[in-house]
């Protein structure tokens, strides 16, 4: 019997899919309501607990039905508190979906947690590659983002305290599920912060080159 080619392209992109991200795990536990975490829930002796915090944005994937995929389970998915032991106001967790160099284009999924922010910082052109631009497409929760430009009226209180000094990106945007937003220019400082039920974000971007990665915070560390 004969194949569409739309048939046919429908299953390659399926199997395709399978055999990168593998399928996930139907016997995920559903949470019923999101958690509220506290700093502290995610230092032990002083250090960061990565398992702790992978495990909090495990908890906020099952809340909004996002699969859980095995690579999700590997070191591939990691998580990071920026060496400011400030983890629930500035963190996040992310995998890098894929990083083509050689055909300049990059995949990547965010995830915060509520009122969650990624240090500010901006992408400088390197040995490797030009000056990262890049676009971010809300599935899950909401976010604000912030640019440079003109000061958004009463930013300066919606700021996270850690940033109110050194911010130099202050122009505001709310974005809502299935919206999105792009970079303003090369090298430009900007950020996002997520609401107050964390946010899941797809990020579409040119080639991520990590030496190109500048922070305005100067004690921010990868």
């Amino acid at each position: 019997m004969d194949m569409s080619r739309r048939t046919m392209l429908g299953g390659l992109v399926a199997g395709a899919s399978a055999a990168a991200f593998g399928k996930a795990d139907a016997a995920e536990p559903k949470a019923i309501a999101l958690k509220q975490y506290k700093n502290e829930d995610f230092y032990k002796d002083g250090k960061f607990n990565v398992e702790a915090a992978k495990q909090a944005y495990y908890e906020m994937m099952w809340y909004y039905n996002y699969p859980v995929v095995p690579r999700l389970k590997t070191d591939e998915f990691w998580a990071l508190d920026f060496a400011l032991g400030l983890f629930t106001e500035v963190g996040m967790a992310g995998i890098f979906w894929m990083n083509n160099q050689k055909d300049n284009y990059f995949g990547h999924e965010i995830f915060l947690l509520p009122g969650q922010m990624i240090p500010e910082h901006k992408h400088v052109k390197t040995e490797a590659a030009g000056p990262k631009m890049e676009g971010w497409h809300v599935r899950h929760g909401y976010i604000y983002t912030y640019a440079e430009g003109t000061p958004t009226p009463g930013v300066d209180a919606r700021i996270s305290p850690s940033h109110r000094e050194c911010s130099k990106a202050r122009t505001e945007l709310k974005l809502m599920p299935g919206e999105y937003a792009m970079l303003n220019g090369p090298e430009q400082w900007h950020y996002m912060k997520a609401g107050p039920d964390g946010a899941i974000v797809t990020e579409y971007a040119t080639y991520h080159d990590g030496a190109g990665l500048r922070f305005s915070h100067p004690n921010v560390k990868m």
